[in-house]
């Protein structure tokens, strides 16, 4: 097990449970065993998206639902208008529990329609992705983008649960298994030396494959981010550790459409490792392990678009203060410090 041995509690059959604030438990296990369990006794409304909708329909259409559209682009201000509009044609109130069923992008914009209709509905994930199940679902963020830029407006509130169940990412493509892996390796340079020799020692046909190993894996990520939330709900000091990468990553996203959310990360983690061994932070073996894991696991280290045009979209990061910013350099594989310097300071180091 793990050292957030004070926050998670494993149970019988391979599931964990770890439990956020005291307000959020995460269950990684079997949805058919734990949804029964957790969802309450009253009306359900389930947000979801017509990919999961074709692959679990009996498990949706068993609520009263609404479902968005596919990709970054239905993560907007105008989906949750649309959602808005179809809850009150529901007849959603206050006592309705909000179910999203999905990855990342529906838990995000279904958290963030539950916690602001009606001022705030509970609301319980189903996370269906490897991205959302290691970290977009886990951790109380909700949001959607704004003329490109990343979750600029959005909450934080705690769903009630989180379900991660290993068993629905078999529906996943190679890419979409790959870009969970991306996050699954920050959280590893984060505070997880363990998990990263995990990684480096399982390829990704294993990976995708042993159930077993691969519900350790989830749960050791998951452990990353909710030791760190536990500390700093609300991003004002230590879960800035959780952007590692990021701001290279949101500026990728923005500039070009080449690459998901995971392949931007895996490039930004690339790219800030680099930073942090040219100024010193980081040795150049820890360095080249974090290169050599990226690689392996079949990202693409080089930015779609030239460095200058990523810098140029770094100041309207919203980590940015002012003329500052916030940057995570990893130290050590399992340790990364956060630095407040100025944007320009920040590009020189590229």
């Amino acid at each position: 097990m793990c050292y957030f041995c004070s926050t998670i509690q494993a149970l019988v059959g391979m599931n964990y449970t770890i439990n956020i604030k005291d307000r959020s438990q995460v269950v990684v296990g079997s949805v058919a065993e734990w949804l029964p369990r957790l969802l309450p006794a009253r009306r359900v409304v389930v947000v979801s998206d017509t990919n999961i909708d074709r692959h679990y329909h009996t498990l949706v259409g068993e609520f009263d639902h609404v479902l968005i559209g596919l990709g970054e682009t239905s993560k907007t201000l105008h989906t949750l208008d649309a959602i808005y509009r179809r809850f009150i044609e529901l007849g959603v109130d206050r006592s309705t529990f909000i179910l999203a069923i999905g990855g990342g992008i529906v838990t995000d914009v279904a958290g963030f329609a539950a916690s602001t209709f009606m001022r705030g509905l509970e609301f319980g994930f189903v996370s269906t992705s490897l991205l959302g199940q290691v970290d977009a679902s886990v951790g109380g963020k909700n949001g959607v983008n704004v003329e490109g830029y990343k979750n600029m407006v959005g909450t934080f509130t705690q769903p009630r649960f989180v379900i991660c169940d290993v068993s629905l990412l078999r529906t996943l493509s190679e890419r979409e298994f790959r870009t969970g892996l991306a996050e699954m390796i920050k959280s590893a340079i984060i505070a997880d030396e363990e998990l990263f020799s995990m990684l480096e020692k399982a390829d990704f046909a294993t990976l995708q494959s042993d159930a077993e190993l691969l519900q350790e894996l989830v749960y050791r990520a998951i452990s990353v981010k909710a030791s760190i939330v536990e500390r700093d709900e609300r991003e004002s000091g230590d879960r800035r550790l959780l952007n590692l990468g990021h701001t290279l990553a949101h500026a990728i996203e923005k500039c070009s459409s080449k690459f998901n959310h995971g392949e931007a990360v895996a490039c930004g983690l690339h790219l800030i490792a680099e930073a942090a061994c040219r100024k010193g932070v980081l040795a150049k073996d820890a360095c080249d392990r974090i290169t050599a894991l990226l690689a392996r696991a079949g990202f693409v280290l080089e930015p779609p678009v030239a460095m200058s045009q990523l810098l140029k979209a770094v100041k309207k990061d919203k980590k940015a203060e002012g003329d500052d910013i916030y940057i995570v350099l990893p130290k050590n594989i399992g340790s990364c410090t956060v630095e407040k310097m100025p944007v320009a300071d920040f590009k020189k180091m590229f």
